[in-house]
């Protein structure tokens, strides 16, 4: 398909400039003001002067739950949520049933990517054999090249020499470790935050502590073997603080945040499982520290964490509910209007985090708007409004802690490789 897109707000160069975007042969063909459509052009969308053109947003940390629990959600449903939420990208993690650490595993999912995604799907490969978190690493090379990297999200590895070992082999082979952070001994049980409402519900509390003391040895092993090091979702204001003094000695340490992080503490929770996720919500002052972060550079990744239960899995309250809530289909919406529409960062910065900084730590192609890159674009209204309605998502998750929000900016039309594969222009 030939499309030509005129009078768009493109993201070009790190800042919004009005172009149309010829797309050809699922590349960007060419860039200009006064394109002509032609006869070859097969469709011409008009973007009004009013509507931002980005590179599709790329999502670093999704769990689309295939194979093995296809109850929750599947690459199809997962795939088409991101569709309509303007993603061009997910990396799924590995908790998994084959767990993707050996190569038989990892082609259990990767056939039903190919069969069924409607969007890029990348799978991460585990760490340790079995994503226990401990006994045997698996053989890295025999699937880094069909991987985004190495996780074992949703458990932490426990072992320090293990986590140096598997930092020392993906280092050569030029593969990032992405890490979930998390000492089992100091969980005790705990389920939310260990704040204020824990203390005055009788909750069982998780400390921060569980979080940044893992991210403090991990950094240091990062610099020892010169490791791509990439944190999952933190949570807690020491987390940024040692990642930014990593970052200021040089360490190769990247991290993410989710948008719940960043506009929603444990002031806000309710005895309900939609707002029952790990990491936990935390305190006001950690919030604020993980804005701190995005805005001086030290948080490089929006990601979702996108994790879909069934309904049954998610009606059991805070502390019996399963941990997880969707966020593709919120996750722009939300962070335009409590981030951007409040000054709090541009819509630049914004794009920068969820389509470009992703796909350059990974090494994806794609991610600006050039000619000759890859036609994976999304075309944004930031002004649109409408209520987060979660019978109306396209995953087949409904918890999320955003039900009822009243938001700004939504996805008109998604371009993956050249084809629409959204549009509700």
């Amino acid at each position: 398909m030939t499309l030509l897109i005129k009078n768009a707000l493109a993201y070009i160069d790190n800042v919004f400039i009005k172009s149309d975007v010829l797309i050809e042969n699922g590349k960007i063909k060419s860039l200009g003001t006064a394109i002509d459509s032609g006869n070859s052009v097969d469709r011409v969308i008009d973007a009004m002067d009013k509507y931002f053109l980005i590179p599709g947003f790329a999502d670093v940390h999704v769990h689309l739950r295939e194979p093995g629990f296809s109850y929750k959600e599947t690459i199809k449903t997962g795939s088409l949520a991101g569709a309509k939420a303007g993603y061009t990208l997910l990396c799924t993690m590995p908790n998994l049933n084959p767990a993707p650490d050996c190569v038989e595993g990892l082609k259990a999912q990767t056939d039903i990517i190919e069969r069924d995604a409607v969007i890029d799907v990348v799978p991460f490969g585990t760490i340790t054999k079995g994503r226990k978190g401990r006994g045997e690493l698996i053989d890295f090379a025999s699937i880094a090249d069909k991987t985004a990297g190495f996780s074992d999200d949703g458990t932490g590895v426990q072992d320090e020499e293990l986590m140096r070992n598997a930092m020392t082999e993906c280092a050569k082979l030029g593969k990032v470790i992405s890490a979930h952070c998390e000492v089992n001994e100091l969980l005790h049980g705990g389920y939310i935050h260990d704040g204020e409402y824990c203390k005055a519900h009788g909750h069982k509390g998780i400390c921060s502590e569980s979080e940044w003391k893992q991210i403090e040895r991990d950094c240091k092993l990062a610099e020892e073997t010169g490791c791509q090091y990439h944190v999952c979702h933190i949570s807690t204001k020491e987390s940024v603080e040692i990642i930014r003094n990593a970052k200021a000695h040089g360490v190769k340490v990247t991290c993410e945040t989710g948008p719940h992080y960043l506009t929603m503490c444990d002031e806000d929770l309710q005895e309900d499982g939609r707002f029952k996720m790990n990491p936990p919500l935390r305190s006001r002052e950690d919030m604020q520290a993980l804005i701190d972060g995005v805005l001086d550079g030290t948080i490089d990744v929006i990601a979702t964490d996108h994790a879909p239960h069934s309904a049954d899995e998610k009606s059991r309250g805070l502390a019996k509910s399963a941990m997880g809530v969707v966020g593709l289909e919120t996750a722009f919406g939300v962070l335009n209007t409590k981030l951007v529409k409040t000054g709090v960062i541009t819509l630049e910065k914004l794009i920068d985090m969820m389509s470009v900084k992703p796909r350059e730590i990974f090494g994806f192609d794609g991610g600006k708007i050039e000619v000759g890159q890859p036609a994976d674009l999304a075309l944004i209204d930031a002004d649109r409004e409408w209520v987060v309605n979660p019978d109306e998502f396209v995953t087949m998750g409904r918890a999320t802690p955003f039900k009822d929000w009243k938001l700004k900016g939504e996805n008109l039309l998604t371009i993956c490789k050249g084809e629409i594969v959204y549009e509700a222009l």
